[in-house]
């Protein structure tokens, strides 16, 4: 029987690394008590200008707030998808912590995932060519690639360069866009095209087998206008208060 939407992994495979990436959805959602909003000190600054100069009233300001920080841990999970979609085609593995992300099981490919192509310094980007370079020393037969799943651009190429004053190169070292390390896994020259296609439905899919599910939201917001109301404080005051109120003058808010 055909597949019903991506013809490189199985129905079946697509649909569990959507469930997973739904899962974390969940949880970076569920009840962001103000215990988890305060988990990192907010920016109370930032957000008085936010307040300010985008014009939204103290409620949206939190609401935003609290998305910004569970956007910040979804993408994280956005590219433990890839890896997980990418180990699924047949010959491929996940590394689970084992030092790589993914590896063809013949040990001919090895590959660390990146979801942007900017989310390394200097130091990381040194570290991962000397880890590639290492896999690539290790198996003779292995090409080894520093995956951009979203690049500025499409590519195949060898990885060479200078990183923090030493050059570096490899033969069998590349860096990679997603569209191309799809292609080059999965034999089908339009592979990440045709999982953005098929997303919609497959999620749709998913969600209406699971749309009796109880979710609990966050409590952030009410805990905190709580507190302001019994502190008689503005709800930006209150977050200020309750994440500085050991600085200089700052006990003094009203």
């Amino acid at each position: 029987m055909a597949n019903k939407y991506l013809s490189f992994i199985s129905d079946e495979h697509l649909l569990f690394c959507i469930e997973n990436l739904h899962s974390s959805y969940k949880k970076a959602k569920a009840n962001v008590s103000k215990k988890k909003f305060y988990k990192n000190k907010i920016d109370t600054i930032k957000l008085t200008f936010d307040a300010k100069f985008n014009d939204l009233d103290e409620e949206t300001l939190i609401k935003t707030e609290v998305n910004r920080q569970i956007d910040k841990s979804i993408n994280n999970s956005i590219g433990t998808f890839h890896e997980q979609i990418l180990g699924g085609i047949v010959g491929f593995e996940r590394g689970n912590l084992s030092g790589f992300d993914i590896k063809a099981t013949n040990n001919t490919l090895f590959a660390d995932i990146k979801n942007k192509h900017n989310t390394m310094n200097s130091s990381s980007a040194e570290s991962l060519f000397q880890k590639l370079a290492n896999y690539a020393d290790t198996y003779k037969q292995a090409k080894c690639y520093w995956v951009q799943i979203l690049a500025k651009s499409s590519f195949n190429e060898k990885w060479f360069g200078e990183i923090n004053g030493k050059e570096y190169s490899h033969s069998r070292v590349y860096k990679i866009s997603g569209d191309q390390f799809y292609q080059l896994l999965s034999g089908k020259e339009n592979a990440l095209f045709e999982l953005y296609s098929v997303l919609p439905q497959a999620i749709s899919d998913y969600l209406t087998k699971h749309e009796n599910e109880s979710f609990q939201g966050n409590s952030a917001l009410e805990e905190i206008a709580t507190s302001a109301t019994e502190s008689n404080r503005s709800i930006l005051n209150e977050i200020t208060f309750e994440n500085y109120s050991y600085y200089l003058g700052f006990d003094k808010l009203k």
